[in-house]
């Protein structure tokens, strides 16, 4: 939508984002004390098991699959799944990925699961700020169901705001042993714009601090039962890459970035 009313345009800055969104920052931290202690604890016994951490998120929630995933200063034992692995290791035509509502085919979780052959001790972490898309639900019940624990990374505010869209009536909030709130209001924008509609998405933002604040706690947990952590280095360090290299060799095969 278009900015067209000169007044309340002059109260849309810079500024005003970043104090809203410091705002929904600390809301999240201080709503998620307890959510953030058991996340890690499912996170710190999948590590000891020798287990692999897998997430998945469609849309912009996979900059949070991302963040939990492969990256400087996180743990190793981290899997992506993403909707390319259908084309890149399950064969299908690139025209799939052209779809704009391929994350609410019913179907899509149980390929993706197979793809990423994922073990009895791993755990799931699905991101997703409405939680009501089928692909979201369907794979959160494919993985109860197989008895892996499943920690959320969801808005609670959005998902409570609209319709359940799973035939099953059951949103990712509902599926969960670990359900973690980024706070993001209904619809995301934290800015109002004239006549309606928002500005300037925040649960990237607090949905990435979240799954940041589980790791740092899951790793003290570690280290305090004695456990070896293997947590990434940047590969832009010398010898980082040759480093990676023969932690990611310990899991050979299980880890996939899922696109790339």
């Amino acid at each position: 939508m278009a900015v067209t009313d000169h007044q309340d345009a002059g109260r849309i800055s810079a500024r005003l984002f970043a104090d809203e969104a410091s705002a929904s920052l600390d809301a999240a931290i201080d709503a998620n004390q307890n959510a953030v202690r058991a996340a890690a604890r499912l996170f710190a016994d999948c590590v000891a098991a020798d287990g692999v951490i897998h997430a998945f998120g469609t849309g912009h929630s996979q900059a949070t699959a991302l963040e939990i995933s492969g990256r400087a200063g996180g743990l190793v034992p981290t899997n992506r799944i993403g909707l390319a692995q259908l084309v890149l290791l399950g064969g299908e035509d690139r025209a799939v990925l052209d779809d704009p509502l391929l994350e609410r085919r019913p179907g899509l979780a149980a390929r993706l699961y197979e793809l990423n052959t994922p073990r009895p001790q791993d755990l799931f972490v699905i991101i997703s700020n409405s939680g009501v898309n089928n692909s979201i639900v369907d794979l959160a019940q494919l993985v109860t169901e197989k008895g892996h624990p499943l920690v959320a990374i969801t808005s609670m505010a959005h998902t409570n705001s609209v319709p359940a869209l799973h035939p099953s009536g059951k949103r990712l909030a509902d599926l969960a042993d670990a359900v973690l709130d980024n706070c993001a209001p209904s619809g995301d924008a934290i800015l109002p714009l004239p006549g309606g509609g928002g500005l300037c998405g925040v649960s990237t933002l607090t949905s990435s601090t979240l799954a940041q604040m589980v790791v740092a706690e899951a790793v003290a947990l570690l280290l305090a039962e004695g456990h070896d952590v293997p947590v990434y280095i940047s590969a832009n360090l010398p010898g980082g890459f040759e480093r990676n290299a023969k932690l990611e060799a310990l899991y050979e095969g299980r880890l996939h970035r899922g696109g790339f």
